[in-house]
């Protein structure tokens, strides 16, 4: 059996179970709490962070890397196009959120929000959670103008970089830090990745004194 050992509302995390599912792979799911940095884990990985997944007997670290190694060993349906300049595409928006979205966004708002209570790192810096809600606003509408031209976000097939901006919005929406007023585009194209198959265990996700908004698992928002 597969088996990823990760954190619930992380968007590495989510941006391979999002792969794993839509690629119809069963995985068992282990809640690693990274940040007590126990001896098995730095076994598993000495860099001390999530998602690890274990595949083909290897233990398999980084996301990024990860979601590459599943396409290449599982390769439909293709998460990544077939020519160079549609698969640069698609890495440079991975990229794109899982580096520039995730230090200006994510990680002023969950990890403010939630990862510093779950850990008892201390209280929210209300400084990072403006910039956040700042950021966003900046991130949602670049969304927007990509999908005034095509019908996903790096052309005219979902990727992997639907799933790489899925995973931290559906995280942030955990916490009803999205507002999906602001842009019709990305609310549609939010409404129609989240009521993929693939979402169902996100979706399903219960975060212990976290609870769900009432939108997060509606599937018409």
């Amino acid at each position: 059996m597969n088996r990823l050992f990760h954190v619930p509302l992380s968007p590495f995390c989510r941006k391979v179970r999002l792969s794993l599912a839509e690629k119809k792979i069963e995985v068992e799911l282990v809640e690693e709490k990274y940040w007590e940095r126990s001896k098995d884990f730095l076994l598993r990985n000495p860099a001390g962070k999530v998602p690890i997944l274990k595949m083909d007997g290897k233990l398999l670290s980084e996301s990024g890397p990860i979601c590459e190694y599943i396409e290449e060993r599982h390769p439909t349906p293709a998460l990544l196009p077939t020519d160079p300049e549609g698969r640069y595409e698609v890495r440079r928006l991975v990229s794109w959120f899982d580096d520039k979205f995730h230090n200006e966004v994510t990680a002023n708002l969950l990890y403010e929000r939630v990862n510093k209570k779950v850990m008892g790192a201390g209280y929210p810096e209300s400084r990072n959670i403006k910039a956040g809600a700042k950021a966003i606003k900046y991130h949602l509408d670049y969304m927007d103008w990509l999908l005034e031209q095509r019908r996903w976000l790096a052309g005219n097939a979902m990727t992997l970089a639907d799933f790489a901006a899925a995973a931290h919005l559906s995280s942030l929406d955990y916490i009803n830090d999205v507002d999906w007023n602001r842009n019709e585009n990305v609310r549609e194209w939010y409404a129609k990745i989240k009521s993929r198959p693939a979402f169902r265990s996100i979706l399903a996700d219960q975060i212990p004194g976290f609870p769900q908004p009432p939108h997060y698992s509606d599937l018409d928002f």
